[in-house]
């Protein structure tokens, strides 16, 4: 599913125009994703938390020359499904 097949299921399912869906799914992810940056976590009961997590700097190797090398550390997001998210999987 790409976004504009989520915004025509969800423009089907609430009964909405898909312009209104639209705006619906643009905040969503915008809030989403400026709250996680900030370092907070959005949880939505029953759904999954959206957070951040911090990646310490370690040694790697260039596949290229087998030369070793820092990567930094760095910032990743995250997302862990909660208990009936993953249920409906099995």
């Amino acid at each position: 599913m790409n976004r504009q097949d989520l915004i025509a299921a969800i423009a089907e399912k609430t009964g909405v125009t898909k312009k209104d869906a639209d705006a619906v799914v643009k905040a969503f992810t915008e809030v989403v994703m400026d709250d996680v940056a900030a370092g907070n976590k959005v949880q939505l009961i029953g759904f999954g938390t959206f957070e951040s997590v911090e990646r310490a700097a370690r040694e790697g190797r260039n596949p290229r020359t087998n030369e070793t090398m820092t990567i930094a550390a760095s910032r990743s997001p995250k997302f862990k499904p909660a208990a009936p998210f993953k249920q409906k999987l099995k």
